[in-house]
C-alpha cells in the first residue's frame, strides 16, 4: 500500500485498519482518495473479515479536503470520486467504523458519516467548515440528518460549528467515547465484545439488512446534493471568492450571488 492508505491486519484479518495519512492533517487529496478506493477494492472479497476501520495517521484524524483541490475546475472531478469512496463504504460488505483522534472536519467528517459507527476520543472534535468557504458538505448534507435528525444536522451544515465528541455522543452519533484510554485499546474491546463471537458471513449479511433504509434514503440524496453542487454552486461567484480568499489568506469579499 502507498504512503498515503496502509492496510493492516489484526486478530488473524478479522479486524482490518486503514489508515489514512499523507502528512499534516492527513488532508483527503484527489490521490488519497484514490489511494483509499483501491484499498478498498482489495478487502471487499476477502472473506473472513468482521470489521473494517477507517484512522487518521498520528493525532489527527483528517482536516478534510485539500482547499488546493476546492476550485470549480478541480471539484467535477474531485467531488464524484469522493462521492464514489462513500457509496462505497455504504456497500462494504463488513462492518465499518470510523475511530476518531483529534479533528474530524469537513470531508473527514463525512468519510466518518459513511462508516456504520464512530468511535472518539474525548478530546475529539467534528465539523463541517465548508460554508467559510461558500461551500456545503454533500455527503454530510445526504447522512447526518438520518442519523441524528435534520435540526442538528441543518445547525452543523449551515454553521460551520465545531463540536466535541460528547456533543455527537450525546446526539446519537457516537458509538463509544473513550475515556481516559487509548483509541486502539477502546477500539480492541469494542471487537472482542462485540464482533468477534460472531459468524463473519452472518455478520456480514446483517450489517447489509441493518443499512437497507439507509442507503435507499442516501445514496439518491448524496446524487441531488452532487447535482446541486456542481450544477448549481460552483456556478456562483461566492464559490471561487472563497477559495481564492483562503488560499491568499484575506477577507473574503462576498458577492452574494
Amino acid at each position: 500500500m502507498s504512503a498515503l492508505v496502509e492496510s493492516i491486519s489484526m486478530r488473524d484479518g478479522a479486524w482490518r485498519r486503514i489508515v489514512i495519512g499523507g502528512g499534516r492533517g492527513n488532508l483527503l487529496s484527489l490521490d488519497l482518495i484514490h489511494e483509499l478506493g483501491r484499498a478498498l477494492h482489495a478487502l471487499e472479497s476477502e472473506r473472513g473479515i468482521k470489521w473494517l476501520t477507517i484512522e487518521g495517521d498520528g493525532d489527527e484524524f483528517s482536516y478534510g479536503a485539500r482547499i488546493q483541490e476546492h476550485t470549480p475546475e478541480l471539484m467535477v472531478r474531485v467531488l464524484p470520486e469522493t462521492h464514489r469512496i462513500i457509496k462505497r463504504l455504504l456497500a462494504f460488505p463488513v462492518c465499518t467504523a470510523a475511530l476518531v483522534e483529534g479533528r474530524c472536519l469537513g470531508g473527514g467528517f463525512e468519510l466518518a458519516l459513511a462508516c456504520d459507527d464512530i468511535i472518539a476520543t474525548e478530546t475529539a472534535t467534528f465539523g463541517l467548515p465548508e460554508i467559510r468557504l461558500a461551500a456545503f458538505p454533500p455527503a454530510a448534507a445526504a447522512l447526518l440528518p438520518l442519523r441524528v435528525g435534520t435540526s442538528r444536522a441543518a445547525r452543523a451544515i449551515v454553521t460551520g460549528q465545531l463540536q466535541d465528541a460528547r456533543y455527537w455522543h450525546d446526539a446519537g452519533l457516537l458509538s463509544m467515547v473513550a475515556p481516559g484510554a487509548s483509541l486502539g485499546d477502546a477500539a480492541a474491546g469494542w471487537f472482542d465484545t462485540h464482533l468477534a463471537p460472531h459468524s463473519a458471513a452472518a455478520l456480514s449479511h446483517a450489517i447489509a439488512a441493518a443499512r437497507l433504509t439507509m442507503r435507499a434514503q442516501a445514496e439518491p440524496a448524496l446524487d441531488r446534493a452532487e447535482r446541486d453542487y456542481l450544477g448549481g454552486l460552483l456556478k456562483t461567484a461566492d464559490a471561487s471568492e472563497g477559495v481564492n480568499a483562503w488560499l491568499e489568506k484575506r477577507p473574503p469579499n462576498w458577492k452574494n450571488r
